[in-house]
């Protein structure tokens, strides 16, 4: 069984041992221990990260992932894992969706007030 100590995790996503050790006290993370008590990271804990490196890349919240991350301790088929990421996913989109079509709004405004100055200034 490949195990890896929080640091080389660290190293590996770019983090903190801080930030890892925080997603442990979330509940978010279950190492092992050595009987010096040291961590021990398994497969499962760094496929933990990737996901909830993913939610945080995608904007979803701590909380949100965490849901999604221990659900498949409670279901190992892992279909509610995946009906709650899809719920949590298709309201990120509306969110991204309505957010682009602000940033529209605005850049149509912002290319308009543009036009008008230009030909302010030809005039």
């Amino acid at each position: 069984m490949t195990t890896y100590t929080i640091s080389e995790l660290a190293n590996t996503f770019g983090v903190s041992t801080r930030t890892i050790r925080y997603y442990e006290q979330l509940g978010m993370l279950e190492p092992e221990r050595t009987e010096s008590g040291q961590r021990v990271y398994g497969k499962k804990e760094k496929t933990r990260l990737v996901l909830i490196f993913r939610g945080k890349k995608f904007g979803f919240k701590l909380e949100e992932i965490r849901e999604m991350v221990q659900l498949f301790d409670q279901d190992p088929s892992g279909a509610r894992q995946l009906e709650r990421t899809i719920q949590y996913g298709e309201e990120k989109i509306r969110e991204v969706t309505e957010r682009i079509e602000e940033l529209t709004d605005m850049r149509c405004e912002m290319e308009g007030m543009l036009d008008q100055f230009r030909r302010k200034l030809h005039n």
